[in-house]
C-alpha cells in the first residue's frame, strides 16, 4: 500500500515577517531595562571602610610650636672682596709663584721683580748713613774739648755755639739718612708681591720677563675671597619692613643658599648689610649676607635661590597643609571628633605656608587630629574609617599600602 508523505512549508506571508521583528524587539528592550537596573556591585577594596559606608582617611595633629616665615629670592653669588693685586714698584717680572685658579693665603709671595737695582739703592743708603754718623761722632768730640776750653775761658763763647749748630746739623742728617735707609728697604720688599687677601687667584695678566709698573691697570693678577662668601638678593619693598626691624634688633637674620631646583642645601649664613635705596624700576631692596665656603660650593657670580629668614612666630597654631582645603567660602578643615569615627568641618584662617606646614590664625586649636588625606569624599558629619599608613586597611585592602597621594615630597619643603 503505498502512503504518500506531504510536507508544510513555513510559511513567508509579509504577516509572519512583522511578527518575528516585534518579538524580537521586546527582547532586546526588556534585555536592556534589566541591564539598566542591575544591582551594584560590591564596593572596591578601599572605597569603603570597615563600618560599611564609612571613608577611609588619614589625619595629622594640630601642634603648638614655633613657626618660621622663610621667603625664597633670587640671589647672586659674590666675593666678599675683590682685589686687583699690582706692583708696588717698577722693575722686571721675574718669577711667578701661583698657579692660575690657586687658594692662597694673605701674605703668600706670588711674583718677585728683580731685586738688584734696589739693593743697590739701599747699599747707598745705608753708606750715607754711615759717613753722616762718623762726623757728627766726631763733632760731638770737638763740642767736649770746646765746653771744657770755654770753662777755663780760653776759646770765644761764639766757637762754642758755632759747634753745637754743627752737632745740630749732623742729628738731622742722620734723621734723614735713616729714613732713607727705611725707605730704601721698603723698596726691595715690595719686589716681592704679597697676596693681600685670602683667596682663589685668577687668569695671570703678565708672564715673567715683562716690564711692570705700579700704574698698569690690569695689575698682575685678580684675588676673589670665597670663604667666607657674599650673597646679594633682592626683596620686594612689601617685605622691607620686616626685615629691616629684625635686622635692627641685632638677632641674626638667617639666610641660606639652595640650588635652583631647591633640592639642595649649599650654605647656611646670615644677612651682613640692607642698601640704602629701593629699586624703583623694580620695587625691591638689594640685600647682602655672608656664608661660609668651605667646600667651595658657591662659586662667584654663579645664580643661586636665597631663603631669607623674615619673621619667626612663638609657640604658633600650625597645621600639615594637606589639610586645609580652599572652597567658595574660603579655607577650612575636618577634624576627627573625639569618637575617632566622625569628622566636623570647621572654617579656618590661615597665614604663610611653609613646606608641610602652615600657619593656623582662627578655627583650629593643638590637639586637633585634622584629615590629611580622603578629603574628597567627605562632609560635615560624615563617617570615617581612620587607617594607619603602612599597613593594611580600607585604604588599601589588596595590598596594605598608604593611600593615593600620600608621601609625596613638597617642593617648598624647608630643607635639613
Amino acid at each position: 500500500m503505498n502512503e504518500t508523505i506531504s510536507s508544510t512549508q513555513p510559511s513567508s506571508s509579509p504577516k509572519g515577517r512583522a511578527g518575528c521583528f516585534v518579538i524580537i524587539c521586546i527582547v532586546l528592550a526588556g534585555g536592556g531595562w534589566l541591564w539598566m537596573h542591575r544591582p551594584a556591585p560590591a564596593a572596591a577594596a578601599g572605597g569603603r571602610g570597615a563600618r560599611g559606608g564609612s571613608a577611609a582617611v588619614t589625619f595629622g595633629e594640630v601642634k603648638q610650636e614655633d613657626f618660621e616665615e622663610w621667603v625664597s629670592l633670587a640671589g647672586t653669588v659674590t666675593p666678599l672682596q675683590t682685589v686687583v693685586v699690582r706692583s708696588r714698584v717698577d722693575g722686571q717680572l721675574d718669577k711667578v709663584r701661583f698657579v692660575e685658579g690657586q687658594l692662597v693665603k694673605q701674605g703668600d709671595v706670588l711674583a718677585e721683580i728683580d731685586p738688584r737695582p734696589f739693593q743697590v739703592v739701599l747699599d747707598q743708603a745705608k753708606g750715607q748713613l754711615a759717613r753722616d754718623e762718623a762726623l757728627l761722632a766726631n763733632a760731638n768730640k770737638d763740642m767736649g774739648r770746646y765746653s771744657e776750653l770755654l770753662k777755663q775761658d780760653s776759646i770765644a763763647r761764639q766757637q762754642v755755639d758755632t759747634q753745637k749748630s754743627l752737632v745740630r746739623q749732623y742729628e738731622a742728617a742722620l734723621e734723614s739718612d735713616r729714613a732713607a735707609v727705611a725707605s730704601a728697604q721698603l723698596q726691595l720688599n715690595y719686589t716681592k708681591v704679597l697676596a693681600p687677601i685670602t683667596g682663589r687667584v685668577g687668569l695671570r695678566q703678565v708672564d715673567a720677563g715683562n716690564m711692570i709698573r705700579s700704574t698698569d691697570v690690569n695689575g698682575l693678577v685678580i684675588i676673589a675671597q670665597i670663604d667666607p662668601i657674599g650673597l646679594i638678593s633682592s626683596i620686594p619693598q612689601e617685605r622691607v619692613a620686616a626685615v629691616r626691624k629684625r635686622f635692627e634688633s641685632g638677632s641674626p637674620v638667617k639666610v641660606e643658599a639652595v640650588d635652583k631646583e631647591m633640592s639642595k642645601l649649599l650654605s647656611r649664613g646670615q644677612l651682613l648689610s640692607m642698601d640704602n635705596l629701593i629699586d624703583t624700576t623694580s620695587g625691591t631692596l638689594k640685600l647682602k649676607a655672608q656664608l661660609p665656603n668651605p667646600d667651595g660650593l658657591l662659586f662667584p657670580n654663579s645664580f643661586v635661590v636665597t631663603r631669607l629668614l623674615v619673621n619667626t612666630e612663638s609657640k604658633a597654631t600650625v597645621a600639615p597643609a594637606t589639610a586645609i582645603q580652599r572652597g567658595a567660602k574660603g579655607a577650612y578643615a575636618y577634624v576627627l571628633k573625639e569618637d575617632d569615627s566622625t569628622v566636623a568641618l570647621h572654617n579656618v584662617v590661615t597665614g604663610s605656608t611653609q613646606g608641610e606646614r602652615v600657619l593656623i590664625i582662627e578655627g583650629l586649636k593643638p590637639g586637633d587630629k585634622v584629615i590629611t588625606q580622603g578629603v574628597d569624599r567627605l562632609r560635615d558629619g560624615a563617617k570615617v574609617e581612620v587607617i594607619t599608613p603602612g599597613k593594611s586597611g580600607p585604604g588599601d585592602a589588596s595590598k596594605g599600602g598608604k593611600p593615593k597621594g600620600e608621601g609625596k615630597g613638597d617642593k617648598g619643603a624647608p630643607l635639613p
